[in-house]
């Protein structure tokens, strides 16, 4: 028999799903929407979601465009079996595209995950960190087939963040204000992935959404019946030292884990990742100035054909460091 809900948990529900949905369905700018109608052609996932620093600071000239594409069905999506079987093995797969809109030329890094996968990686029980962080933060629902896939996809988000706020409570300061309990989050979580970012990226991003971030917490908690107490702006949580003392070697285990999941990942994406050969290329031009010209067997072939590359970039000076 399922758990019947409190009077308190009812209504921090409907104050979570609401806010939820605000943000999703937040407009975006007109390119961001036509990227994707763009990306998308005959395809027809469930829905793509928008997130990352061209959601934070708009499309800049360097601006590296970040999707998830949420498939009913690993078939769903056009590319290679191979391709679909690492998606089905180790999600997700990784793609980048390039698409001229309005006279520009817009580039993205667009993630695969099916609908049974987005609700595991979201969960509290799943050992791998990456998507429910990253679903806590800041998102747009830019496209979905119809409205029963965009319901789906809320209750998604929204389960990540409450992950994500349990956590929080489990790992963050004995009592805070709720940035505080974020910020503790999301500097443990960097810590486990394998990431190139400065130390304190996390804390920026709920600096500038800190009463996005304000309001959410609180009802996250309650939402998972967590006891909290209340001191003006202060939060408490309610756990005994056990509790907290459990859940650090919880997180002990997915931190020990993080970074050779993330290790494979890249393996496995010299063998699945769509254009890996161009958002290599674009890369190195925009670290070093050298123009890569890629042959078509070099963007058939990136493995074959990478080793003589980086030979010429090498006596190019593209590795050497800046003075």
């Amino acid at each position: 028999m399922a758990e019947r809900l409190s009077g308190e948990q009812v209504n921090a529900h409907k104050m979570l799903s609401e806010q939820i949905h605000q943000e999703l369905s937040t407009p975006v700018a007109s390119e961001i929407t036509e990227f994707v109608s763009a990306m998308l052609g005959a395809a027809r996932p469930l829905g793509v979601l928008f997130y990352g620093s061209g959601l934070r600071s708009g499309v800049q000239e360097d601006t590296l465009l970040d999707f998830y594409v949420i498939l009913r069905r690993q078939s769903d999506w056009p590319r290679p079996f191979l391709a679909r079987m690492g998606n089905a093995l180790l999600p997700p797969n990784v793609e980048y595209h390039e698409i001229e809109i309005g006279g520009r030329l817009l580039r993205a890094k667009v993630a695969l995950l099916s609908l049974a996968q987005f609700r595991t990686l979201t969960g509290l029980q799943t050992w791998d960190t990456t998507v429910w962080a990253r679903f806590s933060q800041p998102v747009r629902l830019v496209w979905a087939v119809d409205s029963q896939a965009a319901h789906a996809l809320q209750q998604c988000v929204m389960r990540a963040t409450i992950t994500a706020a349990l956590w929080s409570a489990w790992l963050g300061p004995e009592s805070g204000q709720p940035e505080e309990f974020w910020n503790a989050l999301y500097r443990r979580t960097y810590q486990a992935e394998l990431r190139v970012e400065k130390a304190g990226r996390g804390a920026g991003i709920v600096a500038s959404y800190q009463d996005r971030y304000d309001r959410l917490l609180l009802p996250c908690w309650r939402v998972a019946g967590l006891g909290v107490h209340e001191n003006g702006g202060m939060l408490k949580p309610i756990l005994s030292p056990a509790q907290k003392e459990k859940q650090e070697k919880a997180w002990g285990l997915r931190k020990n884990l993080g970074k050779p999941l993330n290790i494979v990942r890249l393996m496995k994406a010299a063998f699945t990742f769509s254009g890996g050969a161009r958002y290599a290329a674009w890369k190195i031009e925009r670290h070093s100035g050298i123009t890569v010209v890629l042959t078509p067997f070099a963007e058939k072939h990136p493995l074959i054909a990478g080793l003589p590359l980086l030979w010429r970039l090498w006596r190019k000076g593209a590795f050497q460091k800046s003075r």
